[in-house]
């Protein structure tokens, strides 16, 4: 945990500076793919506090990366729930966003395990990597994709903390496979664990909450919550930018120059289809 002694972190930016009467909330409202998109999001984003107690335990001993996770990755990520949470509840005020949000977290945080965890650090902070990734490109897609200029900032400043978080991370796997010396395999096979995780679990718990939370009446209509979550993938894979997502994926792999034009085109298309097929 941070000394009390220390300078507290300042935020990049806060969701309490920016002016929400701005938003044009009915022009909004009508976009409700990607309103279910966005609390999806918020949801993940909110419970972040999950991983990063997991972290420290996993990270014990080194104080770098600990005091990294709990002076600037937790509360920064935390600040993209709320922020997200903040905008929802403006363009939403019937949607009860809390009581959707806890039924999330009782079954989002089974799945908050070490057993999720790589068997080794440098691999951990592979996987790391793949989640910051994930969310960049996916921010950055939700705002290409909107035209509302409240929800354009929000998302841009989400992206932009995304990436730089990745460098962070990216910067303690070089740190930790000096000692590790994994081989560009078991690189390649973080990566792909990791993506299917992130296919297979948070954003499906997600969204089957939300769904759960905005249309109680069909919550058992699995043909129609099917439908829904192929509407909102198809919204992010259209405006997916996979030449940014390749190139973040590839850089712990440390290819030769020469090979990867070859390696990019087909990987950019399993990665389309895989985060949001």
């Amino acid at each position: 945990m941070c000394n009390d002694n220390e300078p507290r972190h300042v935020m990049p930016w806060r969701i309490e500076d920016i002016d929400l009467s701005r938003i044009d909330r009915q022009r909004a409202a009508a976009n409700e793919d990607l309103m279910l998109l966005l609390a999806a999001s918020s949801f993940i984003e909110s419970g972040s506090d999950l991983y990063t107690s997991n972290l420290n335990v996993f990270f014990n001993g080194d104080p770098e990366v600990s005091e990294w996770l709990n002076r600037e990755w937790e509360p920064e990520e935390l600040q993209h729930g709320r922020a997200l949470k903040t905008y929802i509840q403006y363009v939403w005020p019937e949607f009860d966003w809390e009581a959707a949000f806890q039924t999330f977290i009782e079954e989002y945080s089974k799945t908050c395990s070490f057993e999720e965890f790589e068997k080794t650090r440098a691999l951990e902070m592979v996987a790391r990597c793949v989640v910051e990734t994930g969310t960049a490109t996916l921010y950055r897609a939700i705002g290409e994709y909107s035209d509302e200029p409240v929800l354009k900032e929000i998302t841009d400043n989400i992206r932009s903390d995304e990436v730089r978080h990745y460098k962070h991370f990216f910067r303690y796997f070089k740190k930790y496979n000096q000692i590790e010396g994994h081989g560009r395999l078991a690189v390649l096979g973080a990566l792909m664990r990791r993506v299917m995780e992130i296919k297979n679990e948070d954003s499906e718990i997600a969204l089957r909450h939300v769904y759960a939370g905005r249309y109680p009446d069909r919550v058992r209509d699995e043909a129609y919550s099917r439908e829904l979550t192929a509407r909102v993938n198809r919204l992010v894979r259209h405006n997916l930018s996979a030449d940014m997502c390749v190139k973040m994926l590839l850089k712990p792999l440390n290819l030769p120059a020469k090979i990867r034009p070859g390696v990019h085109y087909p990987l950019a298309k399993i990665t389309q289809h895989v985060f949001f097929r």
